[in-house]
């Protein structure tokens, strides 16, 4: 039987764990597998292993793992390589699968001038726009966010898109806010790419409020969630996998 796992961040934010809960039940009304089940990386529960071996007592024998992941860094590469390898040589009999990370797509880059669009108060076009990523090692997560960066510029006219990270890449938050905020536009947005609520954009909330008794034209634009195009992205994603993905070998 096969069956789908999807593999979200987690997060010690009880709306964070809900929102991507709810996200990954409309994404899986659009997969035609009855058998699923959604596990977290990190910092919440049941883990890939729990999830893993809650599908195969269910009757699983082949299970795609999705990693409900923006881009591919260190989490794509490692972490739940590592731990799909601890499970293969558990349950030898089960096939296992691994799907990708959403990646750079011209619709999600839509996404975020909608989210642009959207946190806008000032009629004119010119805008000083700050693409904040989580942010890794890895050098294509900074490639991926300065070409979106690119784009949006390109989408949206009078637009300058200045980037910055949360954390592990350079420029910093605090850094990239200085940078948008010095070029002087009538208004200044900032737009978080990450995919649910949690401490990363709590934080980025707070800092826009302190930052907006000097700066009234400063705003946080709505995050990724549950946009239709992110849940059909995902769907995508998941319907790649079972139709393409090799199977993995110990």
């Amino acid at each position: 039987m096969e069956a789908v796992l999807y593999v979200s961040h987690g997060s010690r934010v009880k709306e964070a764990r809900d929102q991507a809960e709810h996200f990954l039940h409309q994404v899986h009304d659009k997969v035609d597998v009855p058998l699923w089940r959604i596990c977290f990386l990190e910092l919440a529960s049941p883990t890939i292993g729990e999830g893993i071996e809650s599908l195969v007592e269910a009757g699983a024998t082949k299970v795609v793992i999705i990693p409900v992941l923006l881009l591919k860094a260190g989490h794509y590469y490692k972490d739940v390589p590592d731990e799909l390898e601890k499970a293969m040589r558990r349950f030898p009999n089960v096939a296992f699968k691994y799907g990708e990370p959403l990646g750079v797509q011209e619709r999600i880059i839509d996404v975020l001038v909608e989210r642009i669009e959207s946190a806008s108060t000032h009629s004119g076009q010119e805008k000083s726009v700050l693409l904040v990523g989580r942010g890794s090692r890895n050098p294509e997560t900074k490639e991926a966010i300065e070409s979106m960066a690119r784009r949006i510029e390109q989408k949206k006219a009078g637009v300058v898109a200045d980037v910055c990270y949360l954390a592990a890449c350079e420029p910093t938050f605090e850094e990239g806010l200085e940078t948008a905020l010095g070029r002087d536009k009538p208004e200044t947005i900032v737009v978080p790419y990450l995919w649910f609520t949690g401490i990363l954009l709590q934080s980025m909330q707070k800092k826009v409020e302190e930052l907006q008794e000097d700066h009234p034209t400063l705003t946080l634009a709505p995050h990724l969630y549950d946009h239709p195009t992110m849940v059909h992205a995902l769907a995508d994603r998941v319907d790649e996998a079972l139709d393409t993905a090799e199977e993995l070998k110990v």
